[in-house]
Formats: structure tokens, sequence, C-alpha cells
């Protein structure tokens, strides 16, 4: 059994030299994800079919913008409204300090996607054209971020057999329980496993809304298995059917993925479109 190295969870600290700011190991995974992103999209439209799409680096500089600020404004009042709305009616200043930590993967899902229509838009492209572009580029950051919650020693896991040579006690638990480490299990399965699954899938041609369609499927049943080892929020607990919020919310992306992967199938010839001057 293991005890969680208790990181000291500002990575940079500017106090020393006078400065009364210090940068935070999860805000450092914040920028890993985004810089992963701006590199991997780059190299994926540097090939077909994305190149002879007209896609551009200047595209993708455009695109992060847009991702950033739906991810943080839809991961942030995805947690209001999700998991504390209650709390955060009575406290609505409170919504502002995210500071305090509180992100919602699905919100910031609902906030790319918002994100990803708003610059489809200005640019005359197809929703899931530019779904397909993003989809296999963001597992890697997700990964990231998974990683910043276990240097926090924050989400950990459901108690564990304590001869699992991998059990971990954390103690912001402060209950000395040996659990899982949960967060490296969305690490490597919602992280690692579906990027390589999405980049392999994504290297060819496919019909347009497939790749984009996958990973709904993919990150919905990774984060529905995951679910199974992580502590349910202490102020939910368990939902109906036994289930946890964040199980709950990945029902719906699994059937709206397979809803996409069928209507991609019937729409096209299985190529994604070229375009025309």
């Amino acid at each position: 059994m293991l005890t969680h190295p208790q990181y000291n969870p500002i990575a940079i600290d500017l106090h020393s030299i006078g400065i009364p700011f210090g940068v935070h190991w999860y805000g450092l995974m914040y920028l890993v994800a985004f810089v992963l992103f701006l590199l991997l999209a780059r190299l994926r439209v540097s090939r077909p079919p994305y190149v002879e799409l007209g896609w551009t680096p200047r595209d993708i500089e455009d695109l992060l913008f847009y991702g950033v600020l739906g991810v943080i404004l839809g991961g942030r009042l995805g947690y209001v409204i999700f998991y504390k709305p209650a709390h955060f009616l009575a406290h609505p200043l409170e919504i502002f300090a995210v500071w305090q930590g509180g992100m919602a993967f699905h919100g910031g899902l609902l906030g790319v996607i918002a994100a990803l229509w708003l610059f489809g838009r200005t640019r005359k492209r197809p929703f899931l054209e530019v779904a397909d572009v993003v989809a296999p580029c963001a597992p890697l950051g997700l990964a990231a971020g998974r990683m910043g919650n276990f240097i926090n020693g924050e989400l950990w896991g459901r108690a564990a057999d304590p001869a699992l040579p991998w059990a971990m006690v954390f103690p912001q638990a402060r209950d000395g329980i040996a659990r899982h480490p949960s967060q490296l299990y969305q690490f490597a399965l919602e992280g690692v496993l579906l990027f390589a699954l999405l980049w392999w899938y994504g290297r060819k041609p496919r019909a347009t809304g497939r790749v984009a369609a996958l990973f709904m499927i993919g990150y919905g049943c990774l984060r529905f298995t995951a679910e199974w080892f992580r502590e349910p929020d202490s102020f939910l607990g368990l939902l109906g059917l036994g289930l946890s919020m964040g199980q709950w919310l990945s029902l719906p992306m699994v059937a709206i993925g397979l809803w996409v992967w069928f209507r991609a199938g019937r729409n096209s010839t299985g190529t994604v479109r070229t375009r025309t001057a």
C-alpha cells in the first residue's frame, strides 16, 4: 500500500523574489494541454484530407483561442449547474472564484462544442468537420488535467483492497483508507488509450463526423468505466441506480456519439468532403 507523495500544489512560487504570485501545477497542466493541442492539431491539418480542404496553422491558432474560452467558461458553468446549483444560487459571486477549484469536464465539453460551432460559422466550415479535426487532439490534454488532479491529491478513488500493489492512501481524505488512484486510471483510459485509438482511426479520411463520434462514444464508455473506481463527490454521493453524476452525464455522450456515427455513415460515401475554389 502506497501513500500519496503530497506534492506542493504550487509549482513555481515567486514570493521569494517579492512577487505575490505562484503558478499552480493544475494551471501548468492546462498550459500543457493547450500546447499539446496546438502541436497535434497543426500536424493533423498538415495531412490529407485537411490540406485539400484549405486548413492552415493560423486556423489552428484561432481555433485554440475559441477552445480555451469554451473550456474555461463551459467547465466552470458546468460545475455550477451540474454539481452545486443550490450553493452557487445562494452565493452567486463565488461563480467567479475559479481559483478555489471547481471545473466539470462535461460542462467544458458543451463549452467546446459551442466554440467549435462558432468557429465553423465564422469560417464557413461544417461543424462536424471542425470537430473531426479537434477530436484526436484533445485526449492528451485531458490526460494532463488528470495528472493535475493526482498532483493535487484530489478526486481520489473508492476504497481498494490494501493488498493491491498500487492502492494508495490520500491524506487529504483524512480517513487512512487505501484507495484506487482513479486519477491515474482516468489518465490512462480517457487520456492515453483514447488518444491512441482516435489518432490511429483519424489518420485516414473518414466520413465527416465519424472521428468526433468515436470521441464521444470512447470517452463516454471509458469515463463510465473509470467512475466505478472513483469516489463520488461527497456532496452528491451516488444517484439513481447506484450511478455517479459522471456516469449519468456520460450516457448521453455515448447516445449522441452513436447517433452521429450512424448518421455520418448514411449521409456520406465514406470520405471527407473536398473544397472547391
